[in-house]
């Protein structure tokens, strides 16, 4: 089963843009503030060409005391109106930055969350770098749309659309001459916009493809070093490297063009409308404060529209963040709660929770259609029992695994805890009753602390101790240069193979489950070792459900029951020596295995 976009698909392109607005909705008052002080910026802005037109008209034109005064009383306007456009100014920057970053920050809140809820299935089919790419570039350039881009469109919409009124007012036949190659400014930027926006995403998606590879490559840096193949990675990196650089050139060109065509019709017709201005000053038409002030405002306005031009091309670009930000969080997970979910069980005296059962289940991979994972199986773990699988890859018994955990459902059939079909109970209420040790454990880069205590946060140190003595990793971490509080590294590599192992059973013996799921917990264990955790597997077995995963042999014996699959069913059911006895394929990997050891 694939995810499927929620209903009405993805946003389109700008309107993907609303997805930041929802976020903006707890911050009113300081977007209305922010509003205020750019409308007050943008309001003295055009005052100050009033300002200059009275000190060229009145100031310059007295002599004397009277026009110094004159001239210093204009001066002195003027730089009030300096101080008040700083100060608004100033407020503006810093309300949109703080916007900006608290938008960030909660678009990227949502991301994660959204991707810590989807199934594992889903990064199957889709790269880890997509997501961090999302969680990173592209909602960094959403955050910069919020925290100036857009504050700083809307101001210079306000400030041209005010410089043209000023201009009317100031001189209508010289401002048609300016309005007249505006829509020659429009068509560059209708023109030019679409495809930079088509270009940005391309970008933008070279950047995921980069990050993919980096983080690929760096996780398998032993392999890579082991091969020898740093050079040949390199290269790889190069060259994706090269296509991103390509794509945004491709990007940086078109908006190029933008800029030039903007400042070559805008300013060309500030050239224009101050040729014929000068004209008119000489003949008397017009005084030179009202030149000076038409001027000004002609700058202001073709600096205005150049700034248009310039965060459309950003407007364009976060269009293009916002689109696949919106694809991904329009992904509706394909395991996800019911929406009145069925309570599991609660234990009671002489009724242990922790029973799983597998009903008539089949299961198929889509990238598999022909050959099901599951064909049919049927199984029930008791609770106080201990139920191994064992078989040859690919015989379906880590699917068995994801399925208790509901990572995936069935095709067809049910998987019951504790009497409850999962697709009817809430996952995490159902991954609460679990505790998981799988063959290759996960350790975080935290402490040896903060890995035990991850199934349970509210431990105690003394609980953790206690966990870390059951699964006979005391001895090392005591040994570490923290104890307990020794940074482990990046993916716990400070540690060996069976340390690391060892963690995950500490964490699974915190945890304290009704049902425990082990695949394979001791295969990284020396003897010696390997005897102490199944010792200390055996005692937290007790009154539990147990389903174990075994290649070894040796190390499942004891179970109660003992389930042969291969080719996603169940061949054989036994213990071992009814098993052994009984001929076979489990009989053959018997055989096999100790006549080698």
């Amino acid at each position: 089963m694939a995810e499927v976009p929620r209903p009405g698909g993805s946003p389109g392109r700008l309107p993907a843009l609303r997805l930041v607005l929802p976020l903006l909705r707890p911050h009113l008052p300081r977007v209305a503030a922010a509003v205020a002080a750019m409308g007050t910026a943008a309001g003295v802005l055009l005052l100050l060409g009033q300002g200059l037109r009275r000190i060229v008209d009145e100031g310059f034109s007295g002599t004397g005391a009277g026009g110094e005064a004159s001239l210093d009383g204009h001066a002195l306007l003027l730089l009030g109106l300096v101080v008040l456009l700083g100060l608004s100014t100033a407020l503006r920057f810093y309300l949109v930055s703080w916007l900006g970053e608290r938008v960030g920050t909660a678009l990227r809140r949502r991301v994660f969350d959204h991707a810590l809820r989807l199934p594992p299935s889903h990064y199957e089919r889709r790269r880890t770098g997509d997501v961090l790419t999302l969680l990173t570039a592209d909602t960094e350039i959403l955050r910069n749309l919020v925290g100036a881009a857009v504050s700083q469109w809307l101001r210079s919409l306000v400030t041209a659309a005010g410089a043209l009124g000023m201009l009317f007012v100031t001189s209508a036949r010289l401002t048609l001459l300016v309005v007249a190659v505006t829509p020659l400014i429009v068509l560059p930027l209708v023109v030019f916009g679409r495809r930079e926006r088509r270009l940005s995403r391309a970008a933008q998606e070279r950047v995921a493809d980069l990050g993919a590879q980096a983080e690929e490559t760096l996780n398998a840096i032993g392999t890579v070093q082991a091969h020898g193949h740093e050079a040949a990675d390199l290269a790889r990196f190069i060259g994706a490297a090269e296509g991103g650089v390509a794509a945004s050139l491709a990007r940086v060109r078109v908006r190029a063009a933008l800029l030039l065509s903007i400042i070559l019709l805008g300013f060309g017709a500030i050239t224009l409308a101050l040729w014929v201005g000068g004209h008119a000053v000489l003949s008397g038409r017009l005084t030179g404060g009202e030149l000076s002030a038409f001027v000004f405002y002609a700058v202001l306005m073709a600096s205005s529209v150049t700034s248009l031009s310039e965060l459309w091309s950003e407007v364009q670009r976060a269009a293009g963040a916002a689109e696949r930000v919106g694809e991904f969080l329009a992904v509706v997970p394909e395991i996800r709660p019911p929406a009145n979910p069925v309570p599991l069980p609660a234990s009671a005296p002489g009724r242990p929770v922790g029973r799983l059962a597998f009903e008539g289940v089949r299961l198929l991979y889509p990238s598999r259609p022909d050959r099901p994972a599951l064909d049919g199986v049927s199984l029930a773990v008791e609770p106080g029992e201990t139920v191994a699988l064992v078989g040859p890859s690919g015989a379906g018994k880590t699917t068995l695994f994801g399925l208790a955990l509901r990572f995936r459902d069935p095709d067809s059939g049910r998987v019951l805890l504790d009497g409850v079909d999962l697709r009817e109970a809430d996952p995490a209420a159902i991954r609460a009753r679990i505790g998981l040790v799988p063959q290759d454990p996960v350790i975080f880069g935290a402490d040896v602390a903060a890995n035990i205590r991850y199934g349970r946060p509210e431990a105690s140190d003394a609980e953790i101790r206690a966990a870390a003595r059951a699964a006979d990793a005391e001895g090392f971490i005591e040994a570490l240069p923290g104890g307990y509080a020794t940074f482990l590294g990046e993916k716990g590599v400070r540690l060996s193979g069976g340390q690391r192992q060892r963690i995950a059973i500490a964490r699974a013996v915190l945890r304290d489950p009704p049902l425990l799921l082990l695949d394979e917990a001791t295969s990284a264990l020396d003897a010696e070792s390997e005897a102490a955790v199944q010792a200390a597997l055996a005692r937290l077995a007790r009154g539990r459900a147990v389903l174990v995963i075994a290649h070894r042999l040796a190390t499942v014996r004891r179970a109660d029951r003992i389930l042969v699959m291969e080719a996603g069913r169940v061949v054989a059911e036994g213990t071992h020596d009814a098993l052994v006895a009984g001929g076979g394929l489990y009989a053959r990997l018997a055989r096999l295995q100790f006549a080698a050891g």
